[in-house]
């Protein structure tokens, strides 16, 4: 994610391997991964097999038919902005499932198909007895459990087997989150991590997030939280959606879409796919399950086909006139109808996330129950998805953009002075702001002799190696 000095040393972009007292992410194997095949030529897979014919590897990009695979190759080096030059496409070859001997020289063969548990475990089987000796063969699902793509499956591949989660576009999103199944071995953990995280040339960098077997992993548990909730308390302020997206943007240090804006390019159609994955695989006590349904309007929206921008419009959409001008609209939430957007102004107390917070109004006060829950989540799951906060902080930051994680954003704010206004509101202290209070810290990160370090499930800072 370079060499490390201390074992609580958190992952880092480079070649890496497993810290046994932590389960961090360390450097120290050497990249052995130069032949890729490539499982599903959607977007998702062409983008995984172009990042790797980018590095130099030789890629066989399997689908159904070799047309599609083709047309896989083909979309990588049309558009205005091609992922891949010719010369670098010429590194893929196109094949069919047909022929899976294809992929019995390949040292790292990635599954890119649906998000669908049986086709998945009927395609392991398949891979399985053709693969190599050695061989790596990972998943790209972002939400169906590794334990149970793997369940009964031969020994080997439950030695050789993991999630690696792209974000897409893959040539443009730098996180891959890195999830091993309960056997997954350390030589497999060691040379994937290796591979994702070395600079191009010698690996694909990325910046590799290490995560737990856990519905939606990192990146996504927290992230749809804060859009799923974000929805929900929407619906309770007394502000327009432009406001909303104005205060959960550069206030923040968060992506100029908002919230509405970020769903409306996600879709709400897959938005309520991770509601109801969600609902499907948390805990029942989990906090999350209060907003896993859409809400009254949104769900009306999905049934009548608003999804958002794939649709021509979702919350938002862009009227072009005879004249060739052009004009933003919004759906009026409460109206259920379209109207003109009207650009948000906010308040001078409203453009700094450590004023923001405090501001004794209504815009302050959507903005605190928005983030304070979020905060509070991303700090109850240490260490269920993750084993410190730092992977925790790199997810959200390289895979949703985010200028400050979570556990930065309230060191941002004072870390101490959220927990004590958590707590002036009756809401328990969970987790990681638990560790900080009982411990009576004031941050999650320090400076020390030039060091940064980051407060461990302990009550102790631990070194941080640099991303």
């Amino acid at each position: 994610m370079q060499a490390i000095t201390d074992d609580s040393s958190t992952a880092i972009k480079g070649t890496i391997a497993i810290d046994t007292t932590n389960k961090q992410l360390r450097l120290s194997m050497p990249n052995t991964i130069k032949k890729v095949a490539v499982i599903g030529a959607g977007t998702m897979g062409a983008g995984i097999a172009g990042l790797c014919a980018v590095n130099g590897c030789d890629v066989v990009l399997l689908d159904l038919k070799t047309e599609t695979a083709q047309q896989g190759i083909d979309k990588l080096c049309g558009g205005r902005n091609p992922a891949v030059t010719a010369e670098q496409a010429a590194r893929i070859s196109a094949g069919s499932l047909d022929d899976l001997n294809q992929i019995s020289d390949c040292d790292w063969i990635c599954e890119a198909v649906v998000e669908n548990l049986q086709i998945k475990r009927d395609l392991f089987s398949r891979l399985e007895p053709v693969r190599k000796d050695g061989s790596i063969i990972t998943t790209n699902t972002s939400g169906i459990p590794l334990r149970d793509i793997y369940a009964d499956m031969p020994e080997r591949l439950r030695r050789d087997i993991a999630v690696t989660h792209f974000f897409n576009p893959v040539h443009i999103m730098k996180l891959v989150e890195l999830v091993p199944g309960s056997e997954t071995s350390t030589e497999t953990m060691e040379t994937l991590a290796g591979f994702l995280g070395g600079p191009l040339g010698n690996g694909l960098g990325k910046g590799v997030v290490y995560a737990k077997d856990t519905v939606n992993f990192i990146g996504n548990r927290i992230g749809c939280f804060w859009m799923l909730a974000g929805l929900h308390k929407a619906i309770e302020a007394d502000i327009s959606m432009e406001t909303v997206d104005a205060l959960m943007s550069k206030p923040i240090g968060l992506p100029p879409t908002g919230l509405y804006g970020l769903i409306d390019l996600i879709g709400l159609d897959v938005m309520d796919f991770v509601g109801k994955n969600l609902e499907q695989n948390l805990a029942a006590d989990d906090p999350c399950r209060a907003y896993v349904k859409l809400p009254a309007t949104e769900s009306t929206m999905l049934a009548n086909g608003q999804l958002g921008r794939k649709t021509g419009g979702g919350f938002y959409k862009m009227l072009k006139a005879d004249d060739g001008s052009k004009s933003m609209q919004v759906f009026d939430l409460q109206a259920r109808d379209w109207r003109a957007m009207q650009p948000a102004t906010l308040d001078t107390t409203h453009q700094d996330v450590a004023t923001l917070l405090f501001a004794d109004d209504e815009e302050g006060q959507f903005a605190w129950d928005i983030l304070s829950a979020t905060f509070t989540y991303a700090a109850s799951l240490v260490p269920e998805i993750s084993d410190d906060i730092v992977n925790i902080d790199r997810a959200m930051k390289w895979g949703f953009n985010w200028a400050h994680g979570p556990f930065e954003m309230m060191d941002l704010v004072g870390a101490e002075k959220i927990a004590s206004k958590l707590q002036n509101q009756g809401t328990e202290l969970t987790g990681m702001l638990k560790v900080l209070n009982e411990n009576k810290l004031s941050h999650f990160y320090e400076n020390s002799n030039g060091t940064t370090q980051y407060l461990g499930t302990d009550g102790k800072y631990h070194a941080l190696a640099q991303s």
